[in-house]
């Protein structure tokens, strides 16, 4: 189990050179591909969703209007204001929808790993709305998920990011100790129940007094990032910012 926790993006060299041999269609409108993307076109990869404007100081929950945070920088959306996540920021790439929806799904449950590069290159674009972190952090698996998937999605995004922004990443600091039915189809509630206490820090002393980056693909409610948070700061991080590819349209706020 050891060798396949350890696995990170620089291990999946043979489909990128088969690629070259046997060219591949974009996944969505089927073109040959001529672009670094092993699985959209980049006309494509354009219509992705970026999140801009006014959002949710703490969660990230874009707000309606660009009158929000006008006379208030610090203006909180209605979840935050009623139930203060744990983690101190949260920013998402882009919408979870259409090209990027697709391509997470391919990445994450079909196993086309070298989209962990695009998908990172968000991250790095988005990262810079975060404030200044020392660290990246990868949302773990539970161990029996691992077996099954091979691979930590988030994981591959931590490497990515890391060869782009030079953050140390920290492999294997946090842990997943219950293994949870998938989050897919759960209520905001249901979601927090199921993450609750799942997270704990094999190494607290790689943690204290650092500030972290948690990485993950798609923040939906932030239960996982959450509790993921609240692991973190128990152990001595001086604050948790949350960075994802994508955000659904529901979320804390």
């Amino acid at each position: 189990m050891g060798l396949v926790m350890e696995r990170s993006a620089a291990d999946f060299r043979w489909p990128r050179l088969l690629s070259l041999i046997l060219p591949s269609r974009c996944h969505t409108c089927r073109r040959h591909l001529r672009d670094a993307n092993p699985s959209f076109c980049l006309d494509c990869w354009e219509t992705i969703s970026l999140i801009d404007g006014p959002c949710c100081p703490r969660c990230g929950k874009p707000f309606a209007s660009e009158a929000a945070l006008s006379h208030s920088p610090g203006h909180l959306c209605g979840g935050c204001r009623k139930r203060l996540p744990h983690f101190d920021h949260a920013v998402a790439a882009g919408w979870y929808e259409g090209v990027l929806a697709e391509a997470i799904h391919l990445f994450k449950y079909r196993g086309k790993t070298l989209l962990a590069r695009p998908l990172g290159g968000l991250l790095v674009k988005a990262i810079n709305r975060l404030p200044k972190v020392d660290c990246l952090v990868p949302v773990p698996l539970h161990p029996s998920r691992l077996r099954e998937r091979e691979f930590n999605q988030s994981l591959l995004l931590c490497d990515s990011l890391k060869a782009e922004s030079g953050l140390p990443v920290i492999h294997d600091g946090l842990e997943r100790i219950r293994e949870t039915p998938p989050q897919i189809g759960l209520a905001h509630a249901a979601r927090r129940g199921n993450v609750r206490r799942a997270f704990v820090l094999k190494r607290p002393e790689q943690i204290e007094g650092r500030r972290i980056a948690l990485i993950d693909d798609v923040f939906t409610t932030g239960a996982t990032a959450n509790d993921c948070a609240r692991a973190l700061k128990r152990a001595g991080a001086v604050g948790v910012c949350v960075l994802t590819v994508a955000r659904t349209p529901v979320g804390i706020g």
